[in-house]
């Protein structure tokens, strides 16, 4: 069983937005720059068009116009037709608008004689203008050809920019698969650790690639494909990028996903477009991530018509490919997935997936070897124990394992530590095992309460034979949980005998009887242990065969169900007699566990105590609270909020009279 905590509860692929070389794009700037073209071509048609002169008002020839000449303040006038302009010496105002140029329409029965002789006896300046001839040539051309030009612009730009648009446009075969150069590939064998058997194998397709001649005097053909299958986080992408760094071979990598369009046939053509590229850079490789989304089992049916269609065609045509490589020409295909068992039978067959290679949880020799490369970088202290870390992570992989080294080194960066010390990496554990730490207001009475139920824990996991040992216990509230007792097996487990799943459910239960004892109640804390008491009850006698009246059968699905009707519908007298046998086992734990505390109920008060006074115990100080021992320090670390650190900070710049929170609790002793 993988490692487990009891907690107390306080109650019940790249998309068309990269260019080719990965990068996103950047749509928000392209769509700026062509609003501003827009509106600087605007702006220069109209001032091609428009006259660019003065603004004008409009007067009425009388008695305006009339008046203004008589009073010699038109200065000059100029006619076309029978349109007069001018100028005024001074600015005249008309219907609110206040101007020195104006316009006026002299009307078909003014006096023209008189008109002139007023204007000459004012000394007004008389410009003429010939007859307009029509439309400027200029302006007609851009009024005609610029719209159409602004449309065919806009349209080059959308098939240009666009990856969506290029691909309706022409570009719907085209594969969208990164090709990386062998040598441009950092990762080889030395950066994948863990996983021996599987770099084993892989060891020989690299020779294939390098002297390939090797083999071809025998008579051997390298396997057409390798499939790589299991748990996620276990290493599948990385292991593909070593061997493509291994091999310094050209490396194309895609997901499945990649492949299916909404339009029949789309990812049928960007198969052979994939595999088209490989063989005319071979010798080389394919990486297709995700193999599940179009290697699903075509007998499963379901999905809509269209759907379902194009992932079908995108399926036979890379079984197709599969079947058409030449031997010779160095093309490998590796796929990974995490849901072998869905996978179409044609695509396991020997001649198409040759290989796979099942990639599991390392061990805890694997675990300290990987732990070994990824803290290659990492400054750690002297007091590291990476042994004991592989020890304390039963069940992790290689993603785990690094997710917990770059939380330590965060970590130790906030408490301004030089190195990693092994506190940082056990807290970096904690947080990713147990959740984060939340900083709420307790009650006496609930933090009393949590101590206890977790106390009741770790009293039934120190005093079970065979039980996992407890690691850390603790009654500060961490993820959901108000406390969190931490057990891990001293090493790998990968089978269970009856008497230590018998064992864990009592430790699930010790908590819940704690608080019997105590309180003479229970309370909602005990929700998820119940869950687990349930699930490991219910697997003894459903799937495990550890129950005399149900004997050695599966009558239970994995999640609780009864078996499906296609492996033989259980009936219901079975049913009864598996809720049953699933309280007659709770029931006799739950006793044992009663009997045991109450025997030790001193032990238990002491660790309780213990707990509301330190918070959180390691493995060692419980031991020394059961045996009546001397207590060693407390070395819990309390990592400041990033509040909290930017306050020091500051206060110690000001040299402030208020002295840092402290990083560790004193000790009790």
């Amino acid at each position: 069983m993988p490692q487990h905590s009891h907690a107390h509860e306080g109650g019940g692929p790249p998309t068309g937005d990269e260019d080719p070389k990965g990068r996103p794009r950047r749509w928000g700037w392209n769509l700026i720059a062509l609003a501003v073209l827009l509106v600087g071509l605007n702006v220069l048609v109209v001032s091609i068009i428009g006259d660019g002169g003065p603004k004008r008002i409009r007067v009425p020839y009388s008695p305006v116009f009339l008046t203004q000449v008589d009073a010699g303040n038109v200065e000059s006038i100029s006619s076309q037709g029978d349109t007069l302009q001018g100028q005024f010496r001074q600015p005249v105002t008309v219907s609110g608008e206040k101007s020195t140029t104006f316009a006026t329409e002299v009307p078909a029965f003014a006096n023209d004689n008189e008109l002139a002789r007023l204007l000459e006896e004012h000394h007004v300046v008389i410009n003429a203008k010939a007859p307009a001839a029509g439309t400027p040539f200029l302006t007609t051309l851009l009024l005609s050809i610029l719209p159409a030009l602004l449309l065919i612009g806009v349209l080059v730009w959308f098939m240009r920019g666009s990856t969506a648009a290029a691909r309706g446009v022409g570009g719907f075969g085209r594969s969208s698969a990164r090709r990386v150069e062998g040598n441009a590939l950092r990762v080889t064998f030395a950066d994948v650790a863990g996983i021996d058997e599987a770099q084993a194998e892989l060891t020989q397709i690299v020779s294939f690639l390098r002297d390939p001649d090797r083999y071809r005097r025998l008579g051997a053909r390298i396997p057409h494909g390798v499939l790589l299958t299991g748990p996620p986080g276990t290493g599948k992408t990385l292991l593909a990028r070593a061997l493509a760094g291994e091999a310094d071979a050209p490396f194309f990598s895609i997901s499945a996903s990649e492949f299916i369009e909404m339009y029949v046939g789309v990812g049928a053509s960007r198969v052979r477009d994939l595999f088209k590229q490989a063989r005319e850079a071979a010798p080389a490789i394919v990486f297709v991530d995700e193999l599940d989304a179009i290697g699903r089992s075509r007998s499963s049916g379901g999905g809509y018509s269209g759907g379902h269609d194009e992932r079908e065609q995108t399926l036979n045509q890379l079984l197709t490919e599969l079947d058409g490589f030449d031997p010779t020409i160095g093309v490998i295909v590796l796929a990974a997935t995490n849901r072998p068992e869905i996978l179409d039978a044609a695509l396991l067959r020997p001649g198409r997936f040759d290989r796979r290679i099942v990639l599991q949880p390392p061990d805890i020799a694997g675990r300290r070897k990987i732990l070994a490369v990824h803290t290659r970088s990492v400054p750690l202290a002297d007091d590291v124990d990476l042994d004991s870390l592989a020890a304390q992570t039963p069940g992790m992989a290689g993603a785990d394992l690094a997710n917990m080294i770059n939380e330590a080194a965060l970590l130790a960066a906030t408490l301004d530590h030089e190195r990693v010390t092994q506190d940082d990496l056990e807290a970096s554990l904690e947080k990713l095992v147990l959740g984060s730490e939340r900083r709420i207001l307790l009650s006496p009475e609930e933090r009393r309460r949590s101590a206890y139920h977790e106390a009741g824990h770790a009293i039934v996991g120190m005093l079970t034979p065979g039980a996992d040992p407890v690691r850390k216990v603790t009654i500060i509230p961490r993820g959901m949980a108000l406390g969190v007792t931490m057990s891990a097996p001293e090493a790998d487990r990968f089978s269970y005998d009856r008497a230590y799943i018998e064992g864990a459910i009592r430790v699930a239960l010790g908590g819940r009887v704690a608080e019997e004892l105590v309180f003479d109640e229970v309370s909602t804390g005990a929700q998820s242990d119940l869950e687990r008491v349930t699930e490991l009850a219910r697997s003894m006698v459903g799937q495990w065969g550890m129950s005399e009246r149900i004997g050695p059968l599966v009558v239970t699905t994995e999640d609780g169900g009864r078996v499906p009707l296609m492996r033989g519908e259980v009936s219901e007298e079975t049913a009864r007699i598996v809720d049953e046998e699933m309280r007659r086992i709770v029931k006799e734990s739950l006793d044992e566990v009663r009997d045991l505390l109450s025997e030790h109920r001193a032990m238990l008060d002491a660790l309780a105590a213990e707990l509301l006074e330190r918070e959180t115990l390691d493995r060692e100080e419980i031991e020394a609270v059961m045996s009546g021992g001397p207590m060693p320090p407390n070395r819990h670390i309390i990592v400041p909020s990033y509040a909290e650190k930017r306050r020091d900070q500051k206060d110690k710049k000001k040299g402030s009279i208020f002295q840092p929170r402290p990083r560790e609790v004193p000790s009790a002793g």
